[in-house]
């Protein structure tokens, strides 16, 4: 059996000539209640954000602006994801590591995540989390 590496998700895009308006709710179009929103900005192309693993935590992450590429593994089966378009966000389920870079001047990446922030379910060695799957 192949582990889910993340699932794409599709928002509700509506708008007219005022602009746009993405709407995406949690447990309706989040798969989860969101317990915890942050962003990350200001970082360029030589930046890797992430390198961790989350025992407990699902994420959803979204590039409100701009563009930002996402490594998913399990250890076993690798993916690269790119994120650039507002009403697209991408799940990824616990126990999947992640890399996030290749941001462009304007990235904005919002992430969603299923719990409040505790530093003992992050996984950031590598080679600890491979021994564990």
């Amino acid at each position: 059996m192949v582990r889910e590496l993340y699932r794409k998700l599709n928002f509700s895009d509506f708008g007219d000539e005022r602009g746009k308006l993405v709407v995406a709710e949690g447990e309706l179009d989040i798969p989860f209640a969101i317990q915890r929103v942050f962003y990350i900005y200001g970082s360029d192309d030589s930046v890797i954000r992430g390198q961790h693993a989350n025992r407990n935590s699902e994420f959803v992450l979204i590039n409100v602006a701009g563009s930002s590429k996402v490594m998913l593994t399990d250890g076993k089966n690798k993916e690269t994801v790119t994120l650039s378009r507002p009403m697209e966000g991408l799940y990824i389920p616990k126990m999947i590591w992640k890399e996030m870079y290749d941001f462009s001047p304007d990235s904005v990446l919002l992430v969603l995540a299923s719990t409040h922030y505790d530093e003992g379910e992050y996984i950031r060695d590598y080679e600890q989390y491979t021994s564990m799957m």
